[in-house]
């Protein structure tokens, strides 16, 4: 394997560039007649090693650039992107844009946010640390999770291999109405998936963790120690009988839960009314002793964000209360549609924490299988089985089987079914065993009960 690295981006030099190509690029379109108009430009670069069976599999390194442009012409709106920064590349998808602007359909709503929403200052968030890693040393981190995945048991037999990936960039974002902003970041994982048994009696399972800094990486022993515990435990996995039990949601499968709950109550579609949270503000959604917070500024987060997609200001918010909706996700085109002010999250939501009032820090996975009593444990979700228009959730499913707070075997070949009003209604509890996933942070998740199809 020859020496190569891959350094971060000269983010100080390309910022300064960046600005003024934006600069640039919203003088030409005022200059072609624009009302409005907004840019970005962003670049960024990542590695990617993958190893199996003690041996490089792939070496990927990836960089990329781009612009886009929307321009307004009054309500009608048009856009636009290149990768190419000449100016003359720069001029013609400017013109672009301009040129669909003036022949496409109004749209009443349409236009950048109100000057009062944008982020004219915003917080240093930490969301950036260079990490020169070269493509040696990269395969060297994931060729020592995939050992000790290995060598942790005789029983893991095989491996779908280790990874480890780092991806880092930086963007600039203004408009004609003022705002200019923009930052680095970065992001890094190391992940290891080992497979147990022989023949038919074959489990799979992974564990990863992601990071914006190296050293919070766990370490390549701890990944592959509990990959291997993982899928050790799926080993002779049974059906059970098609009934309804209470379900414990993992914690890493919990924050499923609550990008269900996301995507529901997003404004996209609920102006569109193909969300079963439609006209649900104010009323209670979730088990009454249920908080959600979103916390976009919180130092070095995977979520956060001082400000969205559109240069819209980012604050802390309390979404549900009590169980009580308190707020959707809205960026402004969405929050025109409905009739009401944008939340700042166009491009998504940023860091949720879902909590329990009741709570205790013991709360770990042991007396939340204590909580369960005898039910279904839920480990991983097969499929995408959701129906967001009325709540229907259906999804294959394995786990485990637990009596009286133990867990007596690995289950598969299951359905677990319910309707998301409903499950949020029934969340007895919210363990303290609390994992961030996505920039959604939450414990493992207790349901009262839902419908087990099995044997």
């Amino acid at each position: 394997m020859s020496q190569s690295s891959i350094s971060f981006l000269p983010i100080s030099e390309n910022q300064a560039r960046f600005c003024q190509l934006v600069d640039d690029v919203l003088k030409h379109a005022k200059q072609l007649g624009a009302s409005d108009a907004a840019v970005e430009v962003a670049e960024n670069q990542g590695l990617s090693v993958a190893v199996r069976q003690q041996d490089v599999e792939t070496i990927e390194q990836t960089r990329d650039r781009s612009l886009s442009v929307t321009v307004f012409a009054g309500n009608k709106r048009g856009s636009a992107s290149t990768s190419d920064f000449s100016p003359k590349a720069l001029q013609d998808t400017v013109a672009a844009a301009w040129h669909i602007a003036r022949y496409t359909a109004e749209d009443s709503v349409a236009g950048l946010p109100d000057a009062e929403d944008l982020a004219i200052t915003y917080p240093d968030l930490g969301l950036f640390t260079p990490w020169v890693v070269s493509a040696e040393h990269a395969a060297g981190l994931a060729l020592r999770a995939e050992r000790a995945a290995l060598e942790y048991s005789p029983l893991i037999t095989n491996s779908e291999g280790a990874a480890l990936d780092t991806n880092v960039g930086h963007f600039v974002l203004a408009n004609s109405r003022g705002f200019l902003g923009g930052y680095p970041y970065s992001r890094y994982s190391l992940s290891a998936t080992p497979i147990a048994g022989e023949g038919n009696q074959m489990q799979r399972d992974y564990w990863y963790c992601v990071a914006r800094k190296p050293r919070l990486l766990d370490s390549p022993e701890e990944i592959g120690r509990i990959a291997s515990q993982r899928t050790l435990a799926r080993l002779n996995a049974k059906r059970i009988k098609t009934g309804k039990y209470p379900v414990l949601f993992d914690a890493s499968l919990a924050a499923g839960l609550l990008g269900s709950f996301v995507r529901a109550a997003s404004g996209g579609a609920l102006y569109r009314k193909t969300s079963f949270l439609l006209d649900q503000l104010g009323q209670p959604i979730f088990a009454p002793h249920i908080h959600i917070t979103e916390q976009p500024h919180l130092q070095g987060g995977l979520g956060s964000a001082p400000f969205d997609a559109e240069g819209v200001k980012t604050a802390d918010r309390t979404v549900v209360d009590q169980g009580v909706l308190a707020g959707y996700f809205l960026s402004s085109y969405t929050a025109r549609k409905l009739g009401m002010r944008t939340t700042g999250n166009a491009g998504g939501a940023h860091n949720l924490v879902m909590r329990s009032t009741q709570t205790d820090a013991r709360d770990d996975l042991t007396q939340m299988l204590k909580k369960l009593g005898t039910g279904l444990y839920v480990t991983e979700l097969i499929g995408q089985g959701i129906n967001y228009v009325t709540g229907d959730y259906s999804r294959g499913a394995f786990g485990f089987w637990v009596e009286n707070g133990e867990i007596q075997h690995a289950v598969e070949e299951i359905t677990i079914a319910g309707n998301l009003a409903t499950m949020f209604q029934q969340i007895v509890a919210i363990g303290a065993d609390e994992l961030v996933r996505g920039g959604k942070k939450t414990g493992s998740v207790l349901l009262e009960q839902m419908a087990v199809a099995g044997s």
